[in-house]
């Protein structure tokens, strides 16, 4: 039985590279059940790298991840497969399959990992869709005849299907207007808090930021420099959150993200 104190996720000396160039500098952090994390940091930092890792898609060079206390860095292609149907995940840009309709997109995984009859997947589906605002007639259109804003929609509603214990959200509100963006943000809460799940993302905006987390982490150079509530994120005193989050040009942090 599972200690319900005990993260959901936690990742533990997380360490990257590429081409000799580390990412990752041993990141540790953890999310407690039910717990909505956002990371935050400049582009470059290592955000994406680090959802990517947490939810399977990467290995890391060094350290572990773990879900409720088993390290999935060890497990073989079958048991990663196996976990990763616990997770949902809303992609930057979305990511849909321009040649599937959106109902097919949205119930993409039903069909192909979980098996599910077609007929019941599309239902499945529709009803998805109705929980992020989209009606039964957008079911039958293609990606491209709807707007950024209804992809994003029908990328959480693909996220959110089956009912994930984890939900990994990268950059949901990058390339909408102020309004859309809102919009997003009210509806992540929504599904979150229905579903009852542990919700990690990572974000350079800073409303998103604040409307969707419980806690904000700042990522910077591969390392975690500072972690607390979304609410005491602006009396921080930490030099890199307050230039990052007052998009101040002056500061430990450099135009191109590294360190003065």
């Amino acid at each position: 039985m599972v200690d319900i104190l005990s993260p959901k996720l936690e990742l533990r000396g997380l360490v990257k590279r590429f081409e000799g160039r580390e990412v990752l500098g041993g990141v540790d952090v953890a999310v407690q059940p039910g717990r909505s994390l956002v990371i935050i940091g400049g582009s470059g930092q290592g955000k994406s790298v680090t959802i990517k890792i947490a939810a399977g898609l990467m290995q890391p060079d060094a350290g572990q991840v773990l879900y409720d206390g088993q390290d999935m860095t060890g497990l073989d292609r079958r048991g990663r497969q196996a976990l990763a149907r616990r997770y949902g995940m809303l992609f930057q840009g979305a990511a849909l399959f321009d040649s599937l309709a959106v109902w097919h997109n949205v119930a993409f995984r039903l069909i192909n990992a979980d098996h599910v009859p077609r007929k019941e997947a599309r239902e499945r589906a529709v009803e998805a869709l109705s929980r992020v605002g989209l009606s039964p007639d957008v079911a039958n259109l293609y990606p491209s005849e709807i707007s950024g804003g209804m992809q994003k929609r029908v990328g959480l509603a693909r996220a959110v299907i089956a009912n994930p214990e984890v939900i990994f959200f990268d950059e949901p509100t990058t390339g909408l207007d102020p309004i859309n963006a809102d919009v997003i943000n009210n509806l992540i809460v929504e599904q979150v808090k229905r579903l009852g799940c542990t919700a990690v993302s990572i974000t350079h905006d800073m409303a998103s930021a604040r409307k969707i987390g419980d806690e904000i982490a700042m990522l910077h150079a591969g390392q975690i420099v500072w972690r607390g509530p979304a609410s005491e994120i602006d009396r921080s005193d930490n030099p890199y959150v307050d230039q990052f989050i007052n998009g101040r040009a002056t500061g430990p942090i450099t135009g191109d993200g590294a360190a003065n």
